[in-house]
């Protein structure tokens, strides 16, 4: 795919969670898809591949919320990386809100996306979230 298309792929996937549709991220998603958190944090580590991404991850995290939309402020793409600056609004199920910041770096081959690494306001998540059970794939 195209730089333009890979662009067009994150900015149709980010206008349907804008609308509360989080699945079209993982609708997306390479069956060998990886997700990154870098640094020294409590959720540093990898999750792969996608069943692992979704079930020691995703589906996790999104359970603790009441309402999650997540949009993006800047898409800026070259070759098989597409990075987006974004900021979501969510209430968690304990009435916390989760007001997050992102900086995601999004890898895509043959119109799916194999990695994402993301940076967030990791005090934010240490503060709100219910810390994840690392899975044997999923630890750093």
């Amino acid at each position: 795919m195209s730089t333009e298309e890979n662009r067009e792929l994150i900015r149709a996937i980010f206008a349907e969670m804008a609308r509360g549709n989080p699945r079209a991220l993982s609708d997306a998603m390479s069956d060998d898809f990886r997700w990154v958190f870098p640094g020294n944090w409590s959720w540093t580590g990898v999750w792969e591949p996608k069943t692992v991404a979704l079930s020691g991850l995703l589906r996790p995290l999104m359970a603790q919320f009441t309402d999650y939309r997540n949009e993006a402020d800047l898409i800026l793409a070259d070759g098989d990386r597409v990075v987006v600056q974004a900021h979501a609004t969510a209430s968690t199920k304990h009435g916390d809100r989760y007001d997050q910041t992102y900086c995601f770096i999004f890898r895509i081959a043959d119109g799916k996306i194999t990695e994402v690494i993301e940076h967030c306001d990791t005090a934010l998540v240490e503060r709100v979230l219910e810390p994840l059970i690392p899975t044997e794939k999923s630890l750093p």
